[in-house]
This record gives C-alpha cells, structure tokens and sequence, in this order.
C-alpha cells in the first residue's frame, strides 16, 4: 500500500512540475532552417520587423514570435554579395497559422531564388 501511495505521489509531483515549451506560447514562433552549404548574413521575413541573422551552413536560428504568420511568406536571403528572395503575392484563401512552432526551411536557389519547405514543429 505504501508503495502504491509514494507512486502515486511522485507521479502527481512529477507532473506539476514540469512544464514544455508549448505550455505558455503568446504568439506564433517561428524560426528558418539554412538548407544550403554556405552562411546566411541576413533573412528577411515578411510579418516581423525583425531579422534573422548570421545562420549557419546548415543550421536553425532561434525562434522570432509573430503576430500574424501563414505557411508561406516573402522571404529576403542576403549571402555575402548574393541575394535571393522569394516573393508573395498575396493571402487570398489562406488561413492564418496558430500558436505553436514552425520551421521555414530555406533553400537559396541559382538565379536568386528561394525554396520554402514549412514544418510544423
């Protein structure tokens, strides 16, 4: 009995205590993943003031919380002397993302272009 009541404590203890990342979201937070095998001075997404710097050949930024995000956006990559951009037109149709963690994964293409692949985290 005794066993069954500590087991029952340390579970009940155990799940106050921890909290996760999504436990206390106050916006939409997203991040970019760099999918190419050079650095990214510079991105510019669409929906922050904000922007991502100095990413990694292959690496993921910290997150940028967003008001307003869908699952896709314009997109400005500044790569030493390179700059690639991919250009949204419009929302039309589109639903507005919900609170949680995304990813845009990143790819700078030849001609200055940009390949977006969205992940929901």
């Amino acid at each position: 009995m005794k066993k069954l009541v500590f087991c029952l404590f340390a579970t009940l203890l155990l799940s106050v205590g921890c909290t996760d990342r999504d436990d206390e979201l106050s916006g939409i937070n997203i991040r970019i993943k760099n999918n190419n095998s050079f650095a990214y001075d510079r991105v510019e997404v669409s929906g922050t003031e904000e922007a991502y710097e100095n990413v990694a050949a292959g690496a993921s930024s910290a997150y940028l919380v967003y008001e307003e995000a869908y699952q896709f956006a314009s997109v400005t990559i500044t790569a030493g002397e390179e700059s690639y951009t991919l250009q949204v037109i419009d929302f039309v149709g589109e639903t507005p993302l919900g609170l949680g963690f995304y990813t845009y994964e990143l790819t700078a293409e030849e001609g200055g272009t940009i390949a977006l692949k969205f992940i929901v985290e």
